[in-house]
């Protein structure tokens, strides 16, 4: 193991890991496949992976450096058994994040092992190493649906977007930033203009910047707190754009399910 010493915690990265590389074919080559099925996640892994480029280390140092990274990684807790452990979280009170988590969890079938399992297709073949870098790249993966849950961006096509705009502030990475503005500008080609899908992009960034970082968040004591009261000690605001969006879209005939495809397959008039 490669060494570094952040105050007396000794950080160790494998010396075999390879350093990131910028490769934008790639990138466009798995963003079609993904405008083409928007479930197929495996796809953003892989985006990530080819555009992200140093973004991954830079975002590990500044966690580290901070108070609460640095007392999270010497914790090195592995979240997705904790929070696919529903049995605790439904004892909290209602209208707590961890309530409103597994409710979300659960109306749309997902579990935190379920998006381990898809990165592990993406990782297949791919020589992986347990250092401090996978930890820290685990809990960027692992968080991502409770940011669904805090930020107010649904499992849409364009909330996913949006909340990738969002995940930008947080953690920057050319690839996250990519994936965010190729899927609202997918939707926006055919959507009717009143909508303003772009406005769903910056304001997921903006509202992404302005909040604290979910990632340094102690994930058991934040899931206890109420929803709201969440919300505003760290500074997430309504995504009020999307919202917007959402309703216009709806009457509009797109679904939930297939705004991506039917933003190719929309009528003229929609897009008046």
């Amino acid at each position: 193991m490669i060494e570094m010493a952040f105050g007396d915690l000794d950080i160790n990265v494998h010396p075999e890991r390879k350093r990131s590389r910028f490769q934008p074919i790639k990138a466009w080559h798995h963003m079609q496949k993904l405008i083409a099925n928007k479930e197929d996640t495996e796809q953003v892994f892989h985006i990530i992976e080819a555009l992200n480029g140093r973004s991954f280390e830079k975002n590990f140092a500044a966690f580290v450096k901070s108070p609460e990274g640095y007392r999270l990684l010497k914790e090195r807790t592995y979240l997705p058994p904790v929070l696919d452990d529903h049995s605790w979280i439904k004892a909290l009170p209602e209208g707590t994040v961890g309530r409103a988590y597994v409710e979300f969890m659960e109306r749309e079938g997902l579990t935190a092992q379920g998006l381990v399992e898809e990165s592990a297709k993406h990782r297949a073949g791919v020589a992986d190493y347990d250092d401090d870098y996978l930890w820290f790249g685990n809990r960027l993966r692992d968080t991502h649906d409770l940011f669904h849950v805090l930020s107010g961006y649904n499992r849409d096509a364009l909330g996913e977007a949006s909340l990738l705009a969002f995940t930008y502030s947080q953690n920057p990475g050319n690839g996250v930033l990519f994936i965010a503005f190729m899927g609202c500008r997918t939707i926006a080609k055919n959507a009717p203009k009143s909508a303003r899908i772009m406005d769903c992009f910056w304001e997921g960034k903006r509202n992404g910047a302005a909040a604290q970082r979910i990632m340094r968040q102690d994930i058991v004591e934040l899931m206890k707190e109420p929803l709201e009261a969440a919300r505003e000690r760290l500074g997430i605001k309504p995504p009020a754009a999307y919202r917007r969006a959402l309703e216009i879209l709806t009457a509009h005939g797109y679904t939930a399910a297939t705004q991506l495809e039917d933003a190719g397959k929309a009528p003229a008039q929609a897009a008046a």
